[in-house]
């Protein structure tokens, strides 16, 4: 993922809050087996440390492809907007002379993936699975010998992927005046559509811990 040095993370604490706000669904991305393209899939996930933590159906062909290169990338995608050319123009200068972009926030995870098939390990990251996007708990226990969970573990396999790098990019115009990122923000806002506001928050945020753009 290339990133401009205005677009970079300011510390690793920022990418972990966003992630920690919600963005909990991203794509696996893995090798193909030789001969064959990459294969994506589009999942949610839990953070535990260092590790995240997946599952998917036994007949997923990613297992063929992970066991043959363990080596995948896990990114998340979020508060991204397409920003219009004329909202970029520079002061004095004609509105259509203003070129697109889209603002966005990415995290891509360098992994090495590890296969979980034993029942209980299973069950266990299932439970933690739960434990995040369910904590409120009404569920039935994920156990190996009771329903319903006991029955379908041997249906799914488990993925604890070891991260061993991370890149962060929020791209949101910051290396422009202030004015300018503080009008495009309030554009997005009053537009509304799809994820107009959360990237225009991500905008705001930016623009207060950063200010001027200094090189």
């Amino acid at each position: 993922m290339f990133i401009q040095p205005w677009d970079a993370g300011l510390d690793e604490a920022e990418w972990q809050a966003w992630i920690a706000e919600g963005h909990d669904f991203g794509q696996l991305i893995v090798n193909g087996p030789p001969g064959h393209p990459p294969i994506a899939v589009p999942t949610h996930f839990t953070r535990d440390g260092r590790h995240l933590l997946v599952h998917l159906a036994r007949p997923n062909p990613v297992w063929k492809a992970i066991e043959h290169d363990p080596n995948v990338v896990f990114t998340v995608i979020g508060d991204y907007a397409f920003v219009p050319g004329p909202w970029r123009a520079q002061a004095g200068t004609p509105p259509h002379d203003g070129v697109p972009t889209s603002y966005y926030t990415a995290v891509q995870f360098t992994c090495r993936a590890g296969i979980v098939d034993d029942p209980e390990a299973k069950a266990e990251l299932l439970r933690r699975q739960l434990a995040h996007f369910q904590p409120e708990g009404d569920h039935a226990p994920v156990a190996v010998d009771e329903p319903p969970y006991g029955r379908m573990l041997s249906g799914i396999r488990g993925l604890r992927l070891e991260v061993l790098d991370v890149l962060a990019k929020f791209k949101y115009d910051d290396h422009k005046p202030v004015e300018h990122r503080a009008a495009v923000a309030g554009r997005l806002t009053a537009r509304g559509e799809g994820l107009d506001v959360p990237t225009a928050r991500q905008q705001r945020r930016r623009l207060d811990r950063i200010g001027p753009w200094q090189p």
